[in-house]
């Protein structure tokens, strides 16, 4: 019994890759099931038997497979602070559209934006991994020392700067857009940290008279 389960899974494994990946490239509309068919060898009898909710099944899914993917790259990397992190997710997007010839952007964004009204889960789950990922940022900027409200701010400026960039980065066929918004995001990081250990700095004083009268 154990060999068939594991055939199974992997048939089954093969088909949310295949859907994941369609996913990422054309978005929840060019997800169908003779494409994800046709890139994981699997035969048309096994959609069925592995997603009997058909095509909205295997979209809400491999979903939450790729999404559950790159959540686990960000709790990982969490443990080491904040800037760790965005350089870590930086890295991961680079390899990621270098690799596909900038075919591939997020999964997350692309069902979030492009599911049609038959398919609100999408939605759904894609809020859902959402939420992890900026509670994930959130946790590693307050290792940082960062108050909760600071780091909650800093968790969603980073995601939604870096998932920008991804889609800059596609429309481009550059990863410049991802290495600038990285580099701004880092220089806001270590600006917050000054900030939140000396306080702001002075500007100058009124009563200073090289300051006075001048623009």
């Amino acid at each position: 019994m154990t060999k068939p389960a594991t055939k199974r899974g992997s048939t089954r494994t093969a088909m949310l890759v295949s859907a994941a990946e369609v996913l990422r490239e054309r978005g929840a509309a060019g997800v169908t099931i003779d494409e994800v068919l046709a890139r994981s060898g699997a035969p048309r009898g096994s959609v069925y038997h592995h997603f009997p909710g058909g095509r909205n099944q295997i979209l809400a899914e491999a979903l939450q497979y790729a999404g559950e993917a790159i959540t686990e790259v960000i709790d990982e990397a969490a443990a080491n602070g904040g800037m760790f992190l965005v350089r870590k997710f930086v890295v991961f997007w680079e390899e990621l559209l270098v690799e596909s010839n900038f075919t591939a952007g997020c999964p997350v964004v692309a069902a979030a934006i492009g599911s049609a009204e038959d398919e609100p889960q999408l939605t759904t789950v894609a809020g859902r991994i959402f939420s992890l990922w900026r509670d994930a940022l959130t946790r590693a900027f307050m290792s940082d020392g960062f108050t909760e409200l600071d780091a909650a701010s800093l968790a969603i400026t980073c995601i939604a700067s870096l998932e920008g960039a991804v889609v800059l980065c596609r429309s481009t066929r550059s990863v410049d857009p991802l290495k600038d918004v990285a580099s701004q995001l880092e220089f806001l990081i270590k600006s917050r940290e000054f900030v939140q250990r000396y306080g702001l700095p002075s500007v100058g004083r009124a009563d200073n008279p090289t300051t006075v009268g001048k623009h």
